[in-house]
């Protein structure tokens, strides 16, 4: 059919770079990013994580096409700092977010699985007693 193959997804063509940055001459402490090779999803976060910097005045993004594996987002800020520096931020905090959810589920697995052991053992509680 005519679906592009899945691999042009997020496989970066030779010469093509995966972040390109654009100063926007007309609003000062402004610029526009460039993602390739992804969606929504990375672009929903960056903009709510720039958005809690009170450095950053303007967020947003847009997607031209459904068809076209990019995003576009455009960042202003205080004069006081830069958009590439506010976005090199969000992008660690996206990271460590990431990282402690990660972890947290990680031990909440643990602690389901013990749970479980114990229960299936009849080391579990048992609940009959409580009625």
């Amino acid at each position: 059919m005519n679906a592009p193959d899945r691999f042009e997804l997020f496989v970066l063509p030779d010469g093509v770079k995966k972040l390109t940055i654009t100063p926007d001459t007309k609003i000062p402490n402004a610029a526009t990013f460039q993602v390739e090779k992804e969606d929504h999803t990375l672009a929903n976060m960056l903009r709510m994580q720039l958005l809690d910097d009170p450095k950053v005045l303007f967020a947003g993004y847009k997607m031209p096409h459904p068809l076209d594996h990019y995003f576009i987002l455009k960042v202003q800020t205080t004069p006081d700092t830069t958009p590439a520096h506010v976005l090199g931020n969000a992008v660690t905090e996206l990271i460590q977010n990431v990282g402690s959810m990660k972890n947290k589920f990680e031990m909440d697995l643990i602690r389901a699985r013990s749970d479980n052991a114990k229960a299936d053992n009849g080391e579990g509680e048992d609940i009959s007693s409580h009625q």
